[in-house]
């Protein structure tokens, strides 16, 4: 069996994610930018069978996040899902007309560098499969902007507008690119946004390999 890797891989969705891909048989490649967080998350899924190993990186650091994913790949083996979902800062959160060119730096860098950094690294290894899987998970900005979320609200659309192109472009040598819109918070216990049911929704997009744009819940809910 080949490897998950998860960006921006944390004890919710991260956690939910690396448990449903690691029942069918994935290892798992945990990446974010704090490695005792990392390990202990590694630790308590392997606990439940789930083989899985941490690598730190900013995602605001492209080298550093082709590097862990290089790390990942030398440790567990080729990578066939990539799933993009790091949280964004709430400082990306400013109203419109109180955003500068500075404040759109950071988001940018996480929602376009990284992810570009984050494919390029895994796509010849999909290639080489013949297979692969890459996944974005983005808050309801991503389809509607909030003109009290500028940054989240034009990165992501940037961030969209990247992955629906891969779609495109990518569809001819198996490699499937969708994303999950979830509006609002996850929430635990939530019947369509706990981590555990965003998970499953997840898993779902990888196996039937269908459409670009999906949707956890409804935009009102954001």
């Amino acid at each position: 069996m080949t490897t998950l890797a998860i960006v921006g891989a944390g004890p919710g969705l991260g956690a939910a994610v690396a448990r449903r891909f690691g029942r069918a048989g994935h290892d798992v490649a945990l990446i974010s930018r704090t490695q005792e967080h990392l390990d202990a998350l590694a630790a308590d899924l392997t606990r439940e069978g789930v083989t899985a190993r941490g690598f730190a990186a900013d995602v605001h650091e492209p080298d550093a996040l082709a590097a862990a994913l290089d790390a990942a790949i030398a440790a567990l083996g080729p990578i066939e899902v990539l799933q993009y979902s790091p949280v964004p800062h709430k400082d990306f959160m400013r109203p419109v007309l109180e955003t500068t060119p500075a404040d759109l730096a950071g988001p940018v860098a996480f929602s376009v560098y990284g992810p570009v950094a984050a494919v390029r690294q895994v796509l010849p290894g999909m290639r080489e499969l013949g297979r692969g899987t890459i996944l974005f998970v983005n808050g309801g900005t991503a389809a509607v902007p909030h003109p009290e979320r500028a940054g989240t609200s034009i990165a992501f659309a940037a961030e969209s507008a990247y992955g629906h192109l891969l779609h495109e472009a990518l569809a001819d040598d198996g490699i499937h690119v969708g994303q999950l819109i979830v509006p609002g918070a996850i929430i635990p216990g939530h019947p369509r946004k706990d981590p555990a049911t965003l998970a499953e929704v997840l898993w779902t997009i990888h196996r039937d390999r269908h459409g670009f744009r999906h949707f956890a819940d409804d935009l009102d809910a954001d």
